[in-house]
Order: structure tokens, then sequence, then C-alpha cells
């Protein structure tokens, strides 16, 4: 199949440009207990542009850049969260994942031209990406409490129209479909990520066929594109309710040095990791001890829930955290949120058989500290 082209800022455009952006803005407007009237008054712009701004008809990224850097400074000093510059900022890197993909939908974009390829994500941009699928408030905005009274009902969120949603997802199928080449393994990797928030039946068939192709087989020790491949298209299918594939992917890394980039990879997701990540080589690193696992820990100690569509991951990664790391027991409230974790984990029947030997080392580590 050939591959047409699309430019960033080709094709028929999108209302997404600003959308998630634009709703960020609205919370931190609330937040400060502004209405759309005041808010406009203090920044002394029409009513109609602050309209366009929450709505995303008006993107912010538009904005030119020392009055976007203007507005990330005057919202604190309105009343909205100290972080709320971060926070739009952020948000308007979302905004360009969503964007190029509706404005491009089954075309392909050029690699040194997509957001998907510019760098490793993390866990907060990437609740941000997926929002208007999942509608859930990314935690990291959860200091976005409204002083403003509700006007009648109002969306919870950033929306997609449905056609935007298809757009989306079929320019992620597109990219995870023809970027085959070796340079092409970023852009690839986080776009099959992403089709596992896309509910089309076919979607999750095309996820299978991918974990046969890169999962099925064994994958070489230090093969970080086979590697990262089984990863994502397992962790995919997991999201849409497929959880087996995620079993037989972590299965196959158990004392390999595929552990060592899972916890690496972690690290940065969860932003343990401060440097950003152009290629997955940092998962690779022997050195582990620059970043110290705390986060990570408390991260991972709230997602040992049964309910988890990736609970085999989520209880590998702690195991293997807590071996390399045994001083994290050292509190004796991490000890007891653990312990008490495992404890609902045992109640049920839920773990496979490597899960229940995870579990007993996990027990083992925990009778140790506590001595």
């Amino acid at each position: 199949m050939g591959r047409r082209s699309a430019t960033l800022t080709g094709g028929q455009g999108s209302r997404a440009a600003g959308i998630v952006s634009g709703y960020v803005l609205k919370l931190a407007r609330q937040a400060a207990g502004l209405t759309q009237e005041r808010f406009a008054e203090r920044l002394v712009v029409d009513v109609s542009t602050v309209q366009g701004w929450e709505s995303g008809r008006r993107a912010l990224s538009a904005m030119n850049a020392g009055d976007f850097v203007r507005l990330c400074a005057r919202l604190p000093r309105l009343g909205a969260p100290p972080s709320t510059g971060r926070h739009l900022r952020a948000a308007i890197e979302a905004d360009l994942v969503l964007s190029t993909g509706i404005t491009a939908g089954s075309d392909w974009v050029d690699p040194d031209l997509h957001p998907l390829a510019a760098s490793v994500h993390r866990k907060t941009l990437t609740n941000l990406i997926t929002w208007p699928f999942t509608g859930d408030l990314p935690p990291e905005l959860a200091a976005f409490t409204s002083k403003v009274p509700r006007r009648g009902p109002v969306a919870s969120g950033p929306t997609l129209s449905a056609e935007e949603r298809t757009r989306f997802f079929d320019h992620l199928l597109t990219v995870a479909e023809r970027g085959v080449h070796p340079d092409e393994a970023l852009l690839r990797r986080q776009a099959v990520y992403l089709l596992g928030f896309d509910q089309r039946a076919q979607i999750a068939d095309w996820l299978r066929r991918e974990w046969e192709s890169a999962g099925r087989r064994p994958i070489a020790d230090g093969d970080m594109t086979s590697l990262l491949g089984a990863r994502s298209a397992s962790v995919a299918l997991a999201s849409t309710g497929d959880g087996t594939r995620l079993h037989d992917f972590v299965a196959q890394t158990i004392d390999t040095r595929a552990e060592l980039a899972n916890i690496n990879y972690w690290a940065h997701w969860i932003g343990e990791l401060s440097d950003d990540q152009t290629d997955d080589a940092f998962m690779v690193a022997d050195d582990t001890k620059a970043w110290s696992g705390v986060r990570l820990f408390h991260h991972l100690v709230s997602r040992l829930a049964p309910s988890s569509p990736h609970l085999p991951l989520n209880l590998h990664t702690m195991y293997t955290l807590v071996a390399s790391r045994p001083t994290l027991l050292k509190r004796s409230a991490d000890r007891d949120a653990l312990a008490g974790a495992l404890d609902v984990l045992t109640s049920g029947d839920v773990l496979t058989r490597d899960g229940r030997d995870q579990v007993a080392g996990l027990h083992y580590a925990l009778r140790l500290a506590d001595r």
C-alpha cells in the first residue's frame, strides 16, 4: 500500500486542535471562581474569545507565544491552581496528538512531523489524550475544584463527535499498519497502545492478530522492538477486555532482561525519571538507582485490584520493584498498604500460578521487612 502523507496543517482541520486545553482553561477559570464574563473582563478580551478558547474553536496553541506565557502566569494570580500553566502546556500537546490524527484520518503523517514520534509519553500526557474517550478526569487535575455555580447540564470533559473519534482511530490504525521501519518503532508502538481505547470489534481483532505476530513467538533477550511491540499489543488488548495475552506476555518476560526494561519504562511513565526520552533506548539502562521507586510503589499499590484489566503486569512490576528495592518496605504504612492489597487479591480467584508465586514472594518480603 502506498504512503500518501498528510502534513500537520493540511487536510480539513479539526476542532480538536483546542478541546483539551480549552477544557483545562475552563477548569482553571472555574477554580478561580470566575464566570466567563468576569474572566473576560480581567483578561481584557471579549466574552466570545473566552467561549472560543474553552470550546476548542479558538485553539490556545494558535496564540502568540508571549501571550500564552502571560496567560499561564496570570491564571494563578486570578485564583487558579499554581500548576495551571504546566497542565495547559501538556493539554496543548494532547490536542496536537488528537488533531493530527483527526485531520489526517487514514492518511500517513511523516514521523518527523508526528507528535506520537516526538517523545516517549508519560501517564500524565496519555491521560489527557484519552480523556475524550474515557470520560475520566485525569487525576492530575483533581485540584481544579469549581467555585462557580453550574448553569444547567454541561459536558464533564472534552468531547469528540463520532466522526472525529473514527478518524482518530483510523489514523492510529494506519500508523500501526504502515509504520514498519525501525526508525518508526516509537510512533508505531504508541499508536498501538492508544488503539486499546477504540471499542470497535474490528480493532480488537486487529490487536489479536498483532499479538500473534509480535508476542506469540519467543522474544530474544535484548530485542527491544519485539518486546515493546508485544507489550503494547497485550496491554491494548487488555484495555479492550481481553486479558489473556497480557498473562502470556508477563510469563515470557520472567527472569529476562525484559524485567529491567519494564521497570525502567514504568519509572518514566510515572514521572520518576526527570528527563524526557526521545526513544526507547533508556529502558535497557542497567543503572536503575537514578530513581527511588517510591512514586512507582504507591502507584502500583493502588492498582493491585482484582478488577484491573492490567493486573498481571501491575503485580509482576511490583514484584520486580520490591525485589530490586526491598527498602521500599521500611515504612509500616507502606507495608500495610501492600499487605492489604495482597489480601484482597488472594481472597478471590483472579491469580494465575505465576501470580500466586509473585504474591507469595511479596508476602515473604513483607515478613523480612517487618522484623
